[in-house]
């Protein structure tokens, strides 16, 4: 069965939104600050620290923002700069609580 358009019918609508640089990275960025424990998870009231995930999350941030270069706009260039400078600093603080603990 094939997912093609019938020609002259409309594509059927999304209940999501359409996906963007911004919206991705935003994305992850959230997903990093509820797994370095600023914030819950969509859903619960509980916070919890995964901090191997976060990084990884950072990481891949960072590889986005080094894949990405030179081809964003000046807004999606600051934009990807101020999360990961924010998740930078929050994973270290977040690290140094780890092991005060």
């Amino acid at each position: 069965m094939s997912d093609a358009q019938p020609a002259g019918e409309a594509a059927p609508e999304s209940a999501l939104d359409p996906v963007d640089f911004a919206t991705h990275v935003i994305s992850l960025a959230t997903s990093a600050m509820v797994a370095l424990g600023r914030m819950p998870a969509p859903g619960s009231d509980a916070i919890s620290h995964d901090l191997d995930t976060a990084r990884y999350l950072i990481d891949v941030l960072g590889m986005l923002e080094l894949k990405t270069r030179n081809n964003l706009d000046e807004s999606e260039v600051k934009l990807i700069q101020s999360l990961l400078y924010d998740l930078r600093v929050a994973f270290v603080d977040a690290r140094a609580a780890a092991r005060a603990d």
